[in-house]
């Protein structure tokens, strides 16, 4: 887990130099509600408490990477609360939850509290900085004039605190494969089947740097690498973590072109999660013949 935090930490840096400090407040704000929320379970339960595996930690810091700066202090303890007790302690703790906390907590709040989470105007010192939709909403809405993808793949657009540096989150995704946290078979299918969706029944169909556009927007590369990714929620084979991976880009690809919601990530994902025990099923009996056929052709 210290790890998956040191990997955030480039797109968590970014996110508040691209909103100010009130990105470190949020930041801070779900971290410590995740951690004390996970105690006081723990406490309740008479249970030992697990607060220093630091799996609270990292769902509070991405939890936090998926909400917009502007969002009311009270909701964001509150995303970590629902992400800790109900999705991850009332299933058993770490290694029982089915979906990922943190992106239960986000889509918890998107639902509930739907036009804080969409509100991505900032303002500091009494000037906007940015202001209006994020840069997918403006390709739906627009089309790809509309947006810069220059800024998109930097960072310097509006969005949720750890989304917009395409850049900043690379670095990190960079860091958990060669620290053998990850490896690229889940987020590697994930983008490629997401990107041969999108060029295929986009908006812009056949247009190379509308799919780029695509790819950079809407938090997927920080959900295919960092959420997508989870131990506990994700197949364990290598061929269920490439069908998971297709999965998760086929939904995602559905939500953007055919969905009212210009995004879709989040909840690609948690639908995928939800497949998991079917794809297990399919891919593990594969995965037993495959070594019964090699070992019969020694």
């Amino acid at each position: 887990m210290l790890y998956v935090i040191i990997a955030l930490l480039p797109a968590s840096l970014f996110g508040i130099y691209n909103f100010g400090f009130r990105a470190l407040f949020i930041i801070l704000l779900t971290i410590a509600s995740c951690v004390a929320s996970e105690w006081v379970f723990d406490y309740i339960v008479k249970k030992k408490s697990t607060i220093t595996d630091l799996s609270a930690v990292v769902t509070g810091l991405l939890l936090a990477l998926n909400l917009p700066v502007s969002l009311p202090w009270w909701e964001a303890v509150l995303g970590g609360v629902f992400a800790i007790i109900i999705v991850k302690c009332m299933f058993g703790g770490l290694g029982q939850n089915f979906m990922n906390p943190a992106l239960g907590g986000r889509c918890f709040l998107l639902i509930a509290f739907a036009a804080d989470m969409t509100n991505f105007n900032v303002t500091r010192n009494g000037v906007d900085v940015y202001s209006g939709a994020t840069p997918l909403a403006l390709i739906k809405n627009e089309g790809l004039s509309s947006v810069n993808v220059r800024d998109m793949l930097i960072g310097n657009t509006a969005g949720t605190i750890g989304e917009t540096s395409v850049i900043a989150i690379l670095i990190g995704a960079i860091i958990m494969i060669l620290l053998g946290v990850i490896d690229l078979k889940i987020p590697a299918s994930y983008i490629i089947t997401f990107a041969v969706f999108m060029f295929l029944f986009g908006a812009q169909q056949f247009d190379i740097n509308y799919v780029v556009a695509e790819l950079c927007g809407g938090g997927l590369m920080l959900g295919a690498f960092f959420m997508a990714t989870d131990y506990v929620t994700s197949p364990i084979t290598p061929m269920g973590k490439i069908i998971f991976g297709i999965c998760c880009g086929i939904l995602t690809g559905v939500f953007r072109c055919f969905g009212a919601n210009a995004e879709g990530v989040s909840f690609a994902i948690i639908l995928s999660n939800c497949l998991v025990p079917i794809i297990e099923k399919v891919s593990i009996p594969r995965a037993f013949g495959m070594v019964k056929e090699a070992k019969k052709n020694e």
